[in-house]
């Protein structure tokens, strides 16, 4: 089998290395993009167990979130308590201090319906159009460079959580108030259409402690007396963001208009590891494409459609645009998969890189001892259709009867396989190896340097590198004939688009940097 995937990854090589002429209108502009995903920020590389080099094109966990660099977090701080996302349109409140004391702690929380209810009267910055995050939005500030301290007890000093504190101020669980260290979940306004544990309501709420979408009950947690409390920082601006706009291409794929990216419309229809998972994702050939790559946990949970579930649909929490897999769950019911993205899950144990994140498109079971310390456990949707928890990377699954976790997660580990591409890219469809003799890019793949060379009197008048979702990263004005050696040792490994401007036209070539 690894034989097997070795060649695969050749011919894929081979195949990068062929010539393109193109015009520059397949390249989607990204200005029209009403839902652009933050890249995740995780710049640490991972295997199954701990951190390694980084992936090269080829190599064993290649194709790992780290691997493909999106829309990289583009934050400016207004000095007036406010935030302002380049990428999104969004504009944030910069501390969830909502009473003002300069400390962040449980005082600052309000209930989903204090939440709701105080957005109405906020008003900041001159401001008072401000709103209580839907998950979506919520979960656009999350990036995984955060470490999950789950199970940790000490100071929090040196601990790093999954929102950027260069321009958010953040505060863990407030354990003078009883709290522990990740009771920092962040009320959003979506409710679960379903409802979780004994049938409470249900609100989604991403935890910037832990890194995780998980949905809370609106009401007392049992052996309480107060609604469970949340800190809410408001958000304004972009009020289409976190909306799909999906076309069925016609041949297996989706694309989604609002966020530039391009899916296939079925699963691969099967469990797998997370290193099977990323070598399938980067082996796949289908519809004309060869770019697929396993998608990010944002890319991932941008799909997500939380008005649907297994218990009011009868489905999972996907667009009816797309096919979804069925399984038989943990109790013996009809459900649906958790999808893998790329995403390594960082915690503080023994082997930080052990667990990837996924998405749950169907419920989000877990094991519930009821009561605690009966050793009576009862498999209940505990976190809800649409949540994003994590896995281990490789293990047996009959390992954790009772799930993992105080909410009994549980864990499979053979998770499913969606596919994703930037619509933007070339395909192996527009691939022209005629055109070798008017233009040559090599060597490619290249470590240090390219060269671009030409056979005949064609002038070079500039270059530009663009990533594969059609983000300019360098460009370089150039007045040259026959050949010019282009310096390319600041770019990471991967896949990137050159533009060629010449005295002929523009030329579009992919490069791959080692």
């Amino acid at each position: 089998m690894k034989t097997e995937h070795k060649c695969q990854n050749i011919n894929l090589i081979a195949l990068l290395m062929s010539l393109l002429i193109l015009p520059m209108s397949n390249l989607l502009s990204q200005s029209n993009l009403t839902y652009r995903i933050v890249d995740t920020k995780q710049s640490i590389s991972y295997d199954t167990l701990k951190e390694i080099s980084l992936p090269t094109v080829g190599s064993p966990f290649y194709g790992q979130d780290v691997n493909y660099q999106g829309n990289q977090p583009n934050y400016v701080d207004n000095g007036d308590g406010t935030i302002s996302d380049l990428v999104t349109g969004l504009m944030w409140q910069k501390s969830p201090d909502l009473n003002r004391d300069g400390l962040i702690n449980y005082d600052d929380k309000l209930s989903y319906d204090e939440a709701i209810a105080a957005a109405d009267t906020f008003n900041l910055a001159g401001y008072d159009d401000w709103r209580l995050p839907n998950i979506k939005e919520a979960y656009s500030l999350i990036v995984f460079s955060g470490v999950d301290p789950s199970g940790y007890n000490g100071s929090t000093e040196n601990l790093v959580p999954f929102i950027d504190t260069e321009y958010f101020d953040f505060g863990y669980g407030d354990e003078s108030a009883g709290e522990r260290i990740i009771d920092a979940q962040f009320a959003s306004s979506t409710l679960y259409v379903g409802t979780t544990m004994n049938g409470n309501e249900t609100m989604f709420g991403v935890n910037f402690a832990d890194g995780r979408i998980k949905g809370y009950p609106t009401e007392p947690m049992p052996g309480q007396t107060e609604d469970k409390q949340f800190y809410v920082m408001y958000v304004r601006g972009n009020s289409s963001y976190g909306i799909n706009n999906f076309t069925d291409n016609g041949n297996g794929t989706i694309t989604d208009n609002s966020t530039g990216l391009m899916w296939l419309q079925d699963d691969n229809g099967y469990g797998q590891t997370w290193e099977e998972a990323l070598n399938y994702a980067e082996n796949a050939n289908t519809a004309g494409y060869s770019d697929w790559r396993l998608p990010n946990a944002k890319e991932l949970q941008s799909i997500v459609y939380y008005t649907r579930s297994v218990q009011t649909t009868n489905s999972a929490a996907i667009d009816p645009v797309f096919n979804c897999s069925s399984i038989i769950d943990e109790g013996g019911s009809v459900n649906y998969p958790f999808y893998w993205s790329g995403t390594t899950h960082s915690n503080m144990q023994a082997n930080p890189g052990s667990n990837a994140a996924y998405v749950c498109f169907g419920e989000g079971l877990g094991f519930m001892e009821e009561p605690p310390g009966s050793e009576n456990y009862t498999l209940m949707d505990v976190h809800g259709a649409g949540a994003q928890r994590s896995d281990p990377k490789v293990g047996d699954p009959n390992d954790f009867p009772f799930g993992h976790g105080p909410q009994g997660d549980v864990i499979r580990i053979y998770n499913y396989v969606r596919l994703v591409r930037d619509a933007s890219a070339t395909s192996l469809n527009e691939i022209d190896s005629g055109s070798e003799s008017l233009l040559r890019v090599y060597p490619n793949p290249a470590n240090n340097y390219l060269t671009i060379e030409s056979d005949n009197d064609l002038k070079l008048n500039s270059i530009g590198i663009f990533s594969l979702s059609g983000i300019e990263i360098f460009n370089y004005e150039i007045n040259t004939m026959k050949q010019y050696k282009l310096n390319i040792q600041s770019l990471a490994p991967g896949i990137y688009i050159l533009k060629l401007n010449s005295s002929n036209g523009i030329y579009i070539r992919k490069m791959v940097k080692q």
